[in-house]
């Protein structure tokens, strides 16, 4: 007697689906729209916290901040706005930041750069909701006539979101990743090129007295490459 055995998988149709689903998430552009919006964002955070400038005034710059206060309850709708736009930002980034960690990874698993691109934009999201973790309370201490405020609670205040939100230094060792993964044929050449130039001034500045201004050149950084991934990038989809 002759046996004839076959091979059937009781599930072929969910493999078949699997492997289609795979292939449609490595062509998905969303993490890249996203980090269109978070560098959107993230120059909004700029325009907002340079807003509330009560602080740098000429007359609070002789060592006085007698009135700081009362000054900053003008800035109420500005620092809501601050607030919305940085944390938003902040959650978009670290979005973007997973999704260029798995574009990366695709080309190269065998190396570090994916990891440390993934650690810059978290890490950077995470640096800008602290930036923007004090506004609750000073908020709404200039919307009630009766809540005191210390003017020396105020200044400090004015200083840390027109400080901290800027920091965007781990940004840069993003953009040195890309630098990597281009030079390994896994990147354009041209977002290589940016993540070098600008990635690497971010880290610079970052590492500098002037650490506040990484938020400049991360923000340039952020948007040229996310808009890269999502304009561009073909080749990788079409794979």
């Amino acid at each position: 007697m002759t046996t004839v055995t076959t091979h059937n998988p009781a599930r072929a149709d969910l493999a078949a689906t699997e492997a289609q689903g795979a292939g449609h998430s490595r062509q998905s552009r969303s993490w890249a729209l996203a980090g269109i919006g978070a560098g959107i964002l993230g120059a909004g955070t700029i325009v907002t916290s340079s807003a509330v400038d009560v602080v740098y005034r000429e007359e609070f710059n002789r060592g006085s901040v007698d009135g700081v206060a009362e000054a900053l309850s003008d800035k109420t709708g500005v620092m809501f706005a601050f607030h919305s736009i940085t944390t938003l930002g902040a959650v978009l980034m670290i979005v973007f930041g997973a999704g260029l960690f798995r574009r990366l990874r695709a080309g190269m698993p065998d190396s570090i750069a994916p990891v440390v691109a993934l650690t810059g934009l978290a890490g950077t999201g995470l640096v800008s909701l602290l930036g923007a973790g004090l506004d609750t309370e000073f908020m709404l201490a200039g919307l009630q006539d009766d809540m005191a405020l210390a003017d020396s609670s105020a200044a400090i205040y004015n200083h840390w979101i027109g400080t901290i939100p800027w920091l965007w230094t781990l940004v840069g060792l993003s953009g040195l990743a890309v630098f990597v993964a281009f030079r390994r044929g896994v990147a354009p050449r041209w977002l290589g090129l940016v993540g070098l130039v600008l990635g690497g001034l971010t880290l610079l500045l970052g590492i500098s007295p002037f650490e506040y201004m990484s938020g400049l050149t991360g923000v340039l950084w952020l948007l040229a490459t996310a808009i890269g991934f999502t304009l561009g990038d073909k080749e990788h989809r079409s794979a």
